[in-house]
């Protein structure tokens, strides 16, 4: 066996009941299927199991990063020493507040949230069925698709500090953008949110979901391992048409490509390394730029 580190040591005497994983492959854990190990990878099962995390990180002056499905994250090559807290299949449940009203715990994924709310004849959340991500991620970033945005339908958001305390924004408070929230200018975990959302017919809800699912089927490389959008859509335009009118369609650096089915995603042709991504993401945005003037900024999240 591996001698551990001393991080490794002190926290895992520090959180004895937790469940940890040293020198976990984080290309297990991101949708690219790339990344080296985290050091500490902690998977806390309830809120109080997270402050403990939070806490120790906190005493041992560590550095620590959040992860949920992985679903919009570049994970360096060379891993991540420190701790990385994933939530995903973690940080469970989902329940009705009231009519129209349920709250969905940040580990669960946008997918299950929006069959859940269908079930319950709730509508407004049909877009975030083709999302792959974790609620936790969609709020920290105003996930959106096909028209839909969380903030559109985001009441509040219950929010842990490092030091483990719990306090809830509204959305005004959540000051959501393009893909942005408070949360990425300041510190704080989402743990769960509070979706509003408007009484519906059940069948016009699933029906409007298997429209979206068939044309996201259709139109995104499902079959290889990426990271959805590669770039944020630009002001006046759309990435996608920028690239595929750039002739960029399909090129490629190293095992990393922009796929030959839509110009707005970057693909893992296998054997990918997190520098082959940032380095295709680099000549396209300058590529690009270069052409029209108009520069691509990555939405992928590089770690």
């Amino acid at each position: 066996m591996t001698e551990l580190t001393e991080f490794q040591r002190k926290i895992a005497e520090m959180l004895p009941e937790a469940t940890l994983r040293f020198e976990e492959p984080l290309a297990k854990h991101t949708s690219f299927r790339i990344g080296g190990n985290a050091e500490v990878m902690a998977f806390p099962r309830n809120r109080e199991e997270l402050a403990k995390i939070l806490k120790a990180s906190v005493i041992l002056d560590c550095k620590c990063a959040i992860l949920g499905a992985g679903t919009n994250v570049l994970a360096p090559d060379e891993g991540v020493r420190g701790l990385v807290v994933c939530l995903k299949d973690c940080l469970e449940g989902m329940e009705q507040l009231d009519d129209t009203h349920i709250r969905v715990m940040a580990g669960v994924t946008m997918a299950r949230a929006a069959v859940y709310a269908a079930n319950l004849g709730l509508t407004g959340m049909e877009f975030a069925h083709g999302i792959p991500g974790t609620v936790g991620g969609g709020v920290y970033m105003n996930a959106g698709a096909y028209g839909g945005e969380i903030r559109q339908i985001c009441q509040s958001v219950e929010v842990m500090d490092f030091d483990g305390t719990l306090y809830r924004l509204s959305n005004p408070e959540m000051r959501f953008s393009y893909r942005h929230s408070v949360l990425e200018d300041r510190p704080g975990i989402v743990v769960s949110a509070d979706f509003a959302l408007e009484p519906g017919d059940s069948q016009t809800i699933w029906a409007k979901m298997k429209e979206l699912i068939g044309k996201r089927t259709a139109s995104q490389p499902l079959d290889l391992p990426s990271a959805g959008s590669a770039f944020k859509r630009p002001a006046g335009g759309y990435a996608a048409a920028l690239i595929q009118e750039a002739g960029l369609k399909g090129f490629r650096c190293g095992g990393a490509a922009i796929s030959d089915k839509h110009a707005g995603f970057a693909v893992n042709l296998g054997g990918a390394t997190a520098a082959d991504v940032k380095n295709l993401l680099n000549q396209v945005s300058d590529r690009v730029y270069a052409q029209t003037g108009i520069r691509l900024e990555p939405e992928v999240r590089i770690w």
